[in-house]
């Protein structure tokens, strides 16, 4: 719901907003009329900077001082004045691509680390990335492998070239031998059944009696091997998360106090599962490409002094994960929105290439 502003009062805001972003200090009218295009005097700022502060969308942090922006009002800035422009975003994108010299060269999880670190480079804040999330993925193939005489190894790879192994002991009855020289067909039999299935669907898609009678011995260790294979899907299906960047936030003055830092240190070292709520909670309720939750919105009360900006990654045009950075409410909104635009688009283009 738009609010119900002049357009004076518009500018205003949003230069004040724009000046405390770029300062961390108070403003006042004075600096507003020096640094910024306005045709009115100082003391007709003031009138509309004090109709702000009764609206709720500015406040004076102590009586003597200037105003800064309540979460209200770079709610208002965020979602009314203020337009990333696509030029942006674009330019990001490439700066990343350029940036991320892994991509097509190594593992998924390597290409997430690096985006993450150049996002909390360009934004300023923490980057938060989560891996794809297995429940959403579809198997590639199958591969079992002999370890050893008395173990092996079954591997999947997701669309998304995403890996996941487990290693089972042999049963007693089973001649390593044997098995080693069946493993192709068994192999060829797993990948007609199963690839295109979800992760979820491992378990129940087979029909065993569908293999040859000859391999029926291996039913239970084909079983016992997707079982494991789908506990790991379960375990992961919030998906690992890849963060880089509390150096960058350390740096800005509103962490300098010590219980503020620790609260962070805290979600990002022992409270991940919280974190891993408000990404899901965040995309769920997600109206627009770029979802943001300013202070007093964000659920976790230690870090309410925050901003939180994600997007999703796609897939076949399926999100399947998420990227977000997570930085204090006086942070710059124009670069980080398009930071994190130009990393969600650049981990698509990266999954559709691989």
């Amino acid at each position: 719901m738009k609010t119900q502003l002049t357009h004076r009062e518009q500018k205003v805001l949003w230069a004040t907003i724009d000046h405390y972003i770029q300062t961390a200090e108070p403003v006042g009218s004075k600096a507003l009329v020096s640094e910024y295009d306005f045709d009115i005097s100082p003391a007709t700022i003031r009138n509309v900077m004090h109709t702000l502060d009764r609206s709720g969308l500015l406040y004076q942090p102590h009586t003597s001082a200037g105003r800064v922006p309540s979460d209200s009002g770079y709610r208002v800035y965020v979602d009314e004045l203020i337009d990333p422009a696509s030029e942006l975003t674009y330019s990001t994108h490439q700066f990343m691509a350029s940036k991320s010299d892994r991509l097509g060269k190594s593992s998924l999880d390597g290409v997430l680390r690096d985006v993450a670190q150049i996002l909390a480079t360009l934004s300023g804040c923490i980057a938060v990335i989560t891996a794809p999330n297995m429940q959403t993925m579809r198997i590639r193939h199958l591969q079992l492998v002999m370890v050893d005489q008395r173990k092996i190894m079954a591997i999947a790879v997701s669309d998304t070239y995403h890996t996941a192994s487990v290693t089972m002991d042999l049963p007693s009855e089973t001649q390593p031998d044997v098995l080693e020289g069946e493993l192709n067909i068994l192999n060829n039999f797993l990948n007609e059944h199963l690839r295109d299935k979800s992760w979820t669907e491992l378990g129940s898609a087979l029909q065993w009696d569908d293999l040859d009678r000859q391999f029926q011995q291996y039913a239970v260790l084909l079983q016992q091997s997707l079982q494991q294979l789908m506990k790991l899907c379960d375990r992961t299906a919030l998906g690992q998360m890849f963060i880089s960047g509390l150096t960058e936030l350390l740096r800005q003055p509103e962490f300098s106090n010590l219980q503020q830092v620790q609260n962070i240190v805290q979600l990002l070292e022992a409270d991940r599962a919280s974190l891993m709520a408000l990404i899901v909670d965040q995309a769920r309720s997600a109206t627009r490409a770029v979802s943001i939750s300013i202070g007093s919105e964000i659920s976790i009360e230690p870090i309410q002094n925050c901003t939180f900006i994600s997007s999703t990654y796609l897939c076949d045009d399926k999100p399947v994960g998420t990227v977000g950075v997570l930085g204090p409410t006086r942070l710059g909104y124009t670069r980080a929105i398009a930071s994190v635009q130009a990393a969600a688009l650049h981990l698509t283009d990266a999954i559709s290439k691989w």
